[in-house]
């Protein structure tokens, strides 16, 4: 096939497609038979006329842009008006701005006081956060922010506070800010850093033992507590959490003169934001009604919304539309091909598909039922697609043969849980780990991001130096997706999880495994935080947060269940939070 040719004509692949479905349509479905499995996936909740009728009136305010630029040189103002030697003022206000979803409106400001203030105290000692009257607040506070940004600080600030039994001294285990700042900058070790791995242990147990009687005295640090011990703001998106930062600061205000004009500023950024958003999610979703691909792919999930929500997981910024609209096609694509291997075709289909995607020929889906031919076009297509648009937006060549790669290796890593399933076999730990970390899809996330953005070097370097980050990403995804979903896919006879490999090999309890894979889910962690300051100076910071936030959208996804499967007790509030109810 000539994918020029039908990138240039988008009518007749809809033509062609509405053709095989009518075709499908009128053979009654015969491939639906008995021998045939099913998820028993409930109907999508987010209808297409509820989807197009979303509308904001920040769409169209010019007086708000207006406010929002006159409300961003206020917040500039506070950097030059931020004493120098009021070095805890200035990291509490970065802190507030990352918080708030205002730290890309920043980025210098925020550059040149952490140059100034890592210079002062890394190299003079000269200040208090890490001097030896500096509190435990000021140090954990310190650390975190200079970390996050990707300056070298070491865990030895921290020793002064705790004891040779990695305990905080009697002397500052009082701090419950303090002791809250240091559980979220444990969160950014590596691997190796005992001290910062003995203190999250230890505020681990004595905040969750004590947040009970905290909420008596103050509910704001109660809940401030639950939402850091429930998972970090290192493994959070921090897009998801703008609006509850947004309300807690409303609710305890401190006396920092600038929080009124961040807090405003803030609201009409979310507002402005998810205006852009719910544009891009109504041309998302009359894409995907176009395609009718439910009417004949149903077994498989119809979760269109949940993949634009993990596309604006990944970017949310307003110059990361073309992105977000490519990766949204993708993750649909993710999500039905996943379904045709796991619940649809025979292995002798699937091997028939996998061949045609290894060798990007349509001729070899001919024996394979309409539906699976659908489901190849439309994979042919788009990748079509998406390859043309990102050359001429961005500058690539030969971005076709990569993501073709890609696909194949993801379809292939599929091919082999299905002859697992079909044999009814179950692999070793490692050898499930060594597949499933590609079935996982980070990889090919990864490589769609690659050219969404731009680098220096070309790809293949790229992702050679970012060897250990991929995997590690595409580890945390796997694990996190098994822990969400493995004991619904236990009850309908699903392929063998990495819970069920570890608990046989091991011979360990389900509980126990379940808790030795969140531990090497933390140690994966520790290893990308320690890539992602060590990375390549030649790979831009963006790129390597919009595929650490892979990992992060996992968390998301599978923190209560299987948030693709069960949209009601998973994603429905977020969305809803995200995409519909604007701040007032």
């Amino acid at each position: 096939m000539d994918c020029s040719k039908q990138l240039r004509n988008p009518q007749a692949e809809e033509q062609q497609i509405h053709q095989w479905q009518t075709k499908s349509e009128l053979s009654a479905y015969s491939v639906h038979d008995q021998s045939r499995r099913s998820a028993n996936y409930k109907p999508n909740i987010w209808k297409y006329d509820f989807l197009e009728s979303l509308n904001s009136k920040f769409d169209q305010g010019e007086c708000y842009l207006i406010q929002m630029q006159k409300l961003i040189k206020d917040v500039k103002k506070l950097f030059v008006e931020c004493k120098e030697s009021d070095v805890i003022a200035k990291l509490e206000l970065i802190d507030s701005i990352r918080k708030v979803g205002l730290n890309n409106h920043f980025e210098q400001e925020i550059k040149a006081a952490l140059d100034a203030i890592a210079s002062a105290e890394l190299e003079n000692n000269s200040n208090p956060c890490i001097s030896s009257e500096g509190d435990l607040y000021a140090a954990a506070l310190f650390f975190k922010i200079l970390r996050q940004q990707g300056y070298q600080v070491s865990q030895d600030i921290f020793g002064r506070f705790m004891d040779e039994m990695g305990t905080l001294k009697k002397s500052t285990s009082g701090n419950v800010k303090g002791m809250i700042e240091l559980l979220e900058a444990s969160n950014l070790a590596f691997e190796g850093e005992d001290i910062l791995e003995k203190a999250q242990a230890f505020l681990i147990a004595t905040l969750r033992d004590t947040n009970t009687m905290w909420d008596e005295i103050d509910s704001s640090i109660s809940k401030h507590v639950t939402c850091s011990l429930e998972l970090s703001s290192q493994r959070r998106v921090q897009w998801f959490n703008v609006k509850w930062h947004i309300k807690a600061y409303e609710k305890n205000r401190t006396n920092q003169p600038y929080m009124t004009t961040l807090l405003e500023l803030a609201k009409l950024n979310f507002n402005e934001v998810q205006a852009t958003l719910q544009k891009d999610l109504r041309e998302a979703s009359k894409w995907w009604y176009n395609l009718g691909l439910t009417k004949n792919l149903d077994f498989a999930r119809d979760r269109m919304v949940e993949c634009f929500m993990c596309a604006v997981g990944l970017a949310f910024e307003t110059d990361h539309k073309s992105f977000r609209k490519w990766l949204t096609k993708v993750i649909n694509l993710i999500l039905i091909i996943d379904d045709v291997y796991d619940v649809y075709g025979s292995l002798e289909e699937l091997k028939h598909f996998t061949r045609a995607v290894e060798r990007w020929d349509v001729m070899e889906t001919e024996q394979l039922p309409e539906c699976m031919k659908i489901c190849f076009q439309v994979l042919y297509n788009t990748t079509c697609e998406i390859a043309n648009e990102t050359e001429e937006e961005n500058g690539w060549n030969q971005v076709l043969p990569q993501l073709c790669k890609v696909w194949a290796d993801f379809c292939k890593a599929l091919l082999v849980e299905a002859e697992w399933y079909n044999e009814a076999y179950t692999p070793s730990f490692e050898e499930y780990l060594s597949n499933g970390y590609i079935s996982s899809s980070a990889s090919l996330i990864f490589t769609h991001a690659f050219f969404a953005t731009k680098h220096e070097e070309g790809v293949d370097d790229s992702l050679h130096m970012n060897e250990d980050l991929v995997y590690n990403i595409s580890v945390i995804l796997r694990l996190l997706n098994d822990l969400g979903t493995s004991a619904a896919e236990q009850e309908r006879g699903d392929a063998a999880s990495s819970i069920l490999c570890y608990k046989r090999e091991m011979n360990v309890s389900e509980e126990i495994a379940r808790k030795n894979i969140k531990s090497m889910i933390d140690n994966a962690w520790k290893k990308i935080n320690e890539n992602c300051l060590t990375r390549n100076p030649k790979i831009s910071s963006s790129y390597i947060n919009i595929t650490t936030n892979i990992a992060r959208v996992g968390h998301i996804l599978y923190q209560d269940g299987d948030g693709f499967g069960d949209q009601e007790q998973g994603t429905r509030a977020l969305i809803q939070s995200l995409l519909v109810e604007p701040l007032s």
